[in-house]
């Protein structure tokens, strides 16, 4: 009997989740070709939903392709099957620092927000205009009209039993 080791059932775990950011993503574009995202989304957050569905695609599919190591750092595959060969260095440099898509939105909507607020600020600092209009008049107040028995049979000849 065969056990596997713990790489190939971390790399099965991967697939499995890498197909399932997958299904995500699918899901979300069968929703937009059909519309039906208006029922379940307002724009806004459909739209950071595919973000954040086509970001996790990607981060599944890079750590499909990786090959496991202790520190977790790729490995080149090139490597393998060489004799003595000089190792990276086992300080990596960390990654640029990025800015996410979600940050600038936010930042960009801050400033909208702020814009907004002054030319409201603004607008209610002056004092309102009221136009040369005539006074409302009032229309008379009419009376409840009464009920007729009489005129009510005339019109409706089938009530005549109940009234």
């Amino acid at each position: 009997m065969t056990h596997r080791t713990d790489v190939a059932r971390g790399q099965e775990i991967v697939a499995r989740w890498c197909n399932l950011a997958e299904q995500r993503l699918e899901h979300l574009t069968e929703l937009f070709d059909t519309g039906r995202w208006r029922r379940y989304h307002s724009e806004q957050a459909f739209l950071e939903n595919i973000r954040e569905a086509r970001a996790a695609v990607d981060i599944w599919r890079e750590l499909l392709s990786r090959e496991a190591s202790l520190d977790n750092s790729p490995i080149d595959l090139s490597w393998l099957g060489r004799g003595r060969s000089k190792l990276p260095p086992a300080a990596i440099s960390p990654p640029p620092e990025r800015r996410p898509e979600a940050a600038v939105l936010a930042e960009a909507a801050m400033k909208a927000v702020a814009a907004a607020l002054e030319t409201a600020a603004e607008v209610l600092e002056q004092p309102p205009t009221v136009a040369d209009a005539p006074p409302l008049e009032m229309p008379p107040v009419m009376p409840p009209p009464v009920l007729d028995l009489d005129t009510i049979q005339r019109r409706y000849p089938l009530l005549r039993n109940t009234l």
